[in-house]
């Protein structure tokens, strides 16, 4: 069965609406009301459902249907219980704490996926820097670092990665990419370090006095949620749900194979977590509402319905394309940071498995290609506010918070000067194909390193002046009293 080239058509005017829709003055507005993000999903999704139903039967709606709803199952109830949990206090906002928190972060987003841990993490992090000037960089590094690249060792860190789980990419594959995964966010945070250590020198001395002061412990509230999230974790790895391939094609003989035990499991967690989660932390502290899951939601109905056309036709096209591992990593990359990046990746990750290769397979996907396709699509994800979800989540709940955030364009910006170089360089050492390609990462890397350690020598310079030009007006005092 052939799709023709037009077949694409619906599924970039769903994407173009997500990309320019929100940021084109005249229609801003009006795009901030679900009733207008489920219209334009229907209107672009009805009438390809019913054109693929009429070209290729029934088979097609059905496994779009089962992933639909075992994808936003998944966000649903990690978005429910990360609802529930608070990260309370208020302490020092020094560099080496600030840099501590986005670490932890860091490593929370692939077991509580990236919304959560942002979710969870952003506003203790706000009140910690309430009392400095400088957090626009703070912010910025939280998506880098937690809402995005932190996301890549398991299916739950990021939408991209589950749906690759769920066309049958073992739950532990992602578990091999560690060490891009440690690179990246090593080089991340020490950048992140020495910028937010040349910013303190910077602060005056009344913030830095008023932050002294203002300090609580740090305090959980709604722990039980951890015990949720465990048994969410538990079930995406080992519970059984729809196979929707087999379905389409009525495969399926046995009724245990009609029931989706992994998300009967997520929702009843899910509905556990909202019913016996404390109501002040998850609405008060939280400042909890349905509206982000429900704008996802939306858009994801319009999203995988015009995507099943999309991606037979690229199945198609694929084997005539020149593609390598890093250009694999580039296109992905590249169109998850202006486009969402899980039908990005599923896009690619259907192009790589027609076109085949040699080596070991993953999902029938070749592993050479999987691995520059899953980096591309979680990393680069970060590049702009539309890349993934919980960046425009970051930046609302700091905009509320009084962060004077930059403009989309300004965004851009910081992200090509402070995470695309550090990108770049994992790409070419990790990905790239030849000794000279991955000498020059190395060169490229160690370069950042090199200017991250000249902004903390600098820092340091600026402190030591900074006291010493203290203490002689300490010392100066008693003798101008004496006078």
């Amino acid at each position: 069965m052939t799709y023709p080239w037009w077949s694409l058509l619906p599924f970039v005017a769903m994407l173009a609406c997500i990309a320019l829709l929100p940021i084109i003055p005249k229609t801003s507005h009006w795009w901030e009301k679900e009733s207008s993000q489920l219209s334009v999903a229907l209107v672009l999704g009805m009438p390809t459902t019913i054109w693929m139903f009429m070209k290729a039967g029934t088979g097609p709606l059905i496994s779009t249907g089962v992933e639909y709803v075992q994808f936003i199952a998944l966000l649903f109830a990690l978005f429910v219980v990360s609802g529930g949990i608070h990260l309370a206090g208020d302490i020092k906002a020094t560099p080496r704490n600030n840099t501590i928190f986005l670490a932890i972060g860091g490593l929370l987003a692939s077991f509580i996926g990236t919304t959560g841990a942002a979710m969870l993490l952003i506003r203790p992090l706000l009140e910690t820097n309430k009392e400095r000037k400088h957090r626009v960089h703070t912010v910025l590094f939280t998506i880098f670092i937690v809402a995005n690249c932190g996301g890549i060792l398991t299916p739950l860190g990021d939408p991209p990665l589950f749906l690759g789980y769920l066309h049958g990419v073992p739950f532990s594959w992602t578990f091999a990419l560690w060490k891009e995964w440690l690179f990246t966010l090593a080089l991340l945070l020490l950048t992140y370090y020495s910028i937010d250590r040349v910013r303190y020198a910077s602060e005056d001395t009344t913030s830095i006095e008023a932050d002294d002061r203002e300090i609580k412990p740090l305090r959980l509230h709604g722990a039980i949620n951890l015990l949720f999230f465990a048994i969410i974790i538990l079930s995406v790895a080992f519970a059984p749900s729809w196979d929707g391939e087999a379905l389409a094609e009525g495969h399926v003989h046995s009724w245990t194979g009609f029931v989706p035990w992994r998300e009967i499991i997520m929702l009843t967690v899910a509905g556990l977590s909202y019913k016996l989660s404390d109501k002040k932390v998850r609405f008060e502290e939280n400042a909890f509402t349905w509206a982000p899951i429900m704008e996802v939601a939306t858009l994801f109905i319009g999203i995988f319905a015009t995507m099943a056309p999309a991606l037979r036709y690229l199945e198609q096209i694929a084997p005539s394309l020149p593609l390598t591992r890093m250009t694999y990593f580039v296109f992905t990359g590249g169109l998850s940071s202006i486009l969402d990046n899980a039908p990005t990746y599923m896009t690619f990750f259907e192009m790589a498995k027609a076109s085949g290769g040699e080596g070991t397979l993953v999902a029938g996907v070749p592993e050479y290609y999987l691995i520059p396709i899953s980096l591309g699509a979680v990393f680069c994800g970060a590049i702009t506010y539309i890349g993934n979800g919980p960046n425009f989540m970051v930046k609302s709940v700091a905009e509320s918070d009084g962060v004077p955030m930059p403009s989309f364009g300004r965004y851009i910006g910081y992200a090509f000067t402070l995470l695309v170089p550090v990108l770049a360089a994992m790409a070419m050492i990790f990905v790239g194909e030849s000794w000279l390609v991955r000498g020059l990462g190395i060169a490229l890397a160690l370069g950042l390193a090199f200017l991250s350690l000249v902004r903390i020598r600098r820092a340091g310079l600026d402190e030591a002046v900074a006291d010493s030009s203290g203490s002689a007006q300490e010392s100066g005092a008693p003798r101008q009293e004496e006078q």
